[in-house]
């Protein structure tokens, strides 16, 4: 194993993380009142900002995030119904921002193997459907490889009124030591008719992320920078068992970073420090490369780069030094305030953690894992063991937490949805962006975004390039018939 020291290199990390931001004034986007102990937090922690460019407008944005590990399960049989319930699709969220863990079990085979890339697609099109049949829309993946080094954005060609090209962007995934950068291209066709557009989705073994945004805003705003990064730190510290993976991308002139995460297990005492490290490793490791495309459209290249970022996952933090019958009678007792008080993660956020300075909003539900494999009504282990089943002290491993400026929480909360050991954890925020005032939106017809198939040559997973092909064609036609017939309806 190469994680002799963890608590060493979280300590390094945090010691730089605090003289990075100890100069910062004051944020004025957030103000908190310390007396009222969290009970309005959601209220408190978002004002207008005091200073605004005479050059530029903010506009508000509602992107929702949610976290889920699906203990290896497929998304067959009754999950679309379940996903809707949990998505519960609404005219109100501008993104969807989806974070998984264990879409594939992690045993040898998928973990050292070759990446499958159906699974992901798989997923895709599950959420695709329910994103966009819920609200009365045909829908269309528009990604034929989605665990490949992806990255794009819509730029006009002068030359064409009715075409636009895709600048694709190699990944720079990273193992532990060795960088090392994949110039694979994926394919893209986005048709007209879906109400939201897959806008980057990548595939790390089991941990799986899929950003989603309304078509309309596409249109509307200057969507850039586009790209994907993945970090490996599980088994020996580079294995993909563990580790994140990592969206960046720019709406106008505001910047945004989505890191899905599956921290290491274990609720032994010192076990932390595991998650500790790798935290720290995803922090020094994540990268956005810049390209020679890039020379007049500077990006953030690490994740503290960026205006607003936003961590989930499951980030596996338990319950410190309780009891397990005393876990579980403050659960009974629904005193969410006093088992709080156990809770790893917050103190990772206090003064020297590994996410000081992070927010999270009040958590008001049970802890979200871990559940009975036999019976997901009830958690896993309890006096009397049961046969067979895990001890487990149930823990809230499941989070979402957020850093930047000009972000306000609307809700925080867990879906019950029986589908795995875990229950899925979803926040609703409000954002705002800056938009330049001089700046003319871009309007692009159904005409204007064509599909860019690379050769099997340049994808690097030639073997399932004429599968995947047929089923992007497939999908266009039948996209392109739906939309027909939507737009006679209408």
């Amino acid at each position: 194993m190469n994680d002799k020291n963890p608590k060493s290199s979280s300590g390094k990390f945090r010691k730089w993380f605090k003289r990075k931001h100890k100069k910062k004034q004051p944020d004025p986007y957030y103000l908190q009142d310390e007396l009222s102990d969290g009970d309005d937090f959601m209220e408190d922690i978002y004002v207008s900002s005091l200073e605004i460019d005479p050059c530029t407008s903010t506009n508000e944005l509602r992107i929702f995030v949610g976290t889920w590990n699906v203990a290896g399960r497929a998304p067959v049989g009754s999950l679309a119904v379940d996903l809707e319930e949990w998505l519960k699709p609404q005219d109100a969220v501008d993104i969807y921002v989806l974070g998984f863990q264990e879409i594939v079990p992690l045993k040898t085979r998928t973990v050292i193997g070759t990446e499958d890339p159906r699974k992901a697609t798989n997923w895709n099109l599950l959420i695709g459907k329910v994103l966009n049949e819920s609200s009365g829309c045909p829908w269309l993946t528009p990604m034929l490889n989605p665990i490949s080094s992806d990255s794009y954005h819509y730029v006009r060609n002068p030359g064409l009124e009715k075409r636009a090209s895709f600048s694709a962007i190699c990944d720079n995934t990273r193992m532990r030591g060795k960088p090392i950068t994949q110039h694979r291209h994926h394919q893209q066709a986005v048709i007209g008719g879906s109400k939201y557009k897959l806008m980057a989705s990548k595939k790390m073994v089991g941990v799986f992320i899929s950003v989603w945004m309304k078509e309309e805003l596409v249109t509307k705003y200057t969507v850039s920078n586009v790209k994907v990064s993945s970090v490996a730190c599980g088994i020996m510290g580079y294995l993909g068992n563990k580790g994140s993976v990592s969206v960046s991308m720019s709406i106008e002139r505001t910047s945004f970073c989505f890191i899905a995460a599956h921290l290491a297990s274990g609720e032994k005492q010192g076990y932390e420090g595991r998650r500790n490290h790798q935290v720290s490793e995803i922090f020094k490791r994540t990268s956005f490369p810049r390209s020679a495309k890039d020379e007049h459209n500077l990006h953030p290249l690490t994740i503290l780069g960026h205006d607003r970022i936003f961590w989930f996952g499951d980030l596996n933090y338990r319950l410190y030094n309780l009891e397990d019958n005393l876990a579980r009678h403050l659960i009974q007792k629904k005193d969410w305030k006093a088992l709080q008080e156990f809770d790893q993660l917050r103190r990772e956020q206090e003064d020297g953690g590994v996410f000081q300075g992070w927010r999270e909003g009040n958590i008001e539900f049970a802890p979200t894992y871990k559940y009975s494999s036999s019976n997901f009504n009830r958690y896993s282990g309890g006096v009397p063991s049961r046969s067979g089943e895990k001890q487990r002290t149930p823990a809230w491993c499941d989070r979402i937490l957020w850093y930047g400026k000009g972000v306000k929480l609307l809700s925080y909360l867990r879906s019950e949805i029986k589908f795995s050991d875990h229950r899925p954890v979803s926040a609703l925020f409000s954002t705002q962006i800056e938009v330049n005032k001089s700046s003319n939106p871009r309007i692009f017809s159904k005409d204007t975004i064509v599909p860019n198939i690379m050769p099997p040559e340049q994808i690097g997973t030639s073997g399932n390039y004429e599968e995947g092909k047929a089923t992007l064609l497939s999908l266009i036609v039948k996209d392109t018939e739906a939309s027909s017939i939507h737009t006679k309806k209408l």
